[in-house]
């Protein structure tokens, strides 16, 4: 009786082991999630202003009150919110976007800027629109949205844009507004 209580024990103490062993698991990344909502961003912060620079040169100047860093994400992203401003410098010429919203995805480059979007070139073209996309690997801007596009001359609406990012290329999609034409 005595050796069949020693297997009984043992056997007990075996499934118990085994079932531990199965049931652990690498839950290390579950633990940092602890206390962080899924919608919720892993950081604010306020005040920002970054610089980006080329080759010594600043390029860019990002001027912003409130960004949210949502990086915790499978799709990770920055959203800048209260407003953002941003400076491009290129050939020491300095260009303007200011929006009321952004998104920075950084798996893919793309910049969404939304609400009150207004863009002012080096030279004084002004483009307005509700939603603005910026590829960064292209260095392509575009939208679908309706677009006010102010030139010196001319005031042209329309149903998109698209543009390379100096402008040299720009088209307003489905046309409308006041052009002057050269014969």
């Amino acid at each position: 009786m005595k050796k069949s209580n020693t297997y009984t024990i043992l056997n007990i103490v075996t499934i118990f082991i085994v079932t531990m062993f199965f049931s652990c698991n690498d839950s290390f990344k579950q633990v940092q999630k602890i206390g962080i909502s899924e919608n919720e961003p892993i950081g604010v912060e306020y005040n920002s202003n970054i610089k980006y620079t080329d080759s010594g040169r600043v390029s860019a100047n990002l001027i912003s009150n409130k960004m949210l860093d949502y990086s915790n994400r499978d799709f990770p992203f920055y959203q800048f919110t209260d407003g953002v401003t941003l400076y491009v410098y290129k050939d020491n010429k300095k260009s303007t976007v200011v929006a009321d919203n952004a998104f920075v995805y950084n798996n893919t480059d793309l910049i969404d800027m939304q609400d009150n979007v207004v863009i002012t070139t080096h030279d004084n073209r002004v483009l307005k629109t509700d939603q603005l996309f910026y590829d960064q690997k292209k260095e392509w801007l575009y939208t679908n949205k309706p677009v006010s596009f102010k030139t010196d001359q001319d005031l042209i609406n329309g149903n998109g844009f698209d543009s390379n990012s100096n402008f040299t290329n720009a088209e307003v999609l489905e046309v409308t507004g006041i052009i002057t034409l050269e014969d």
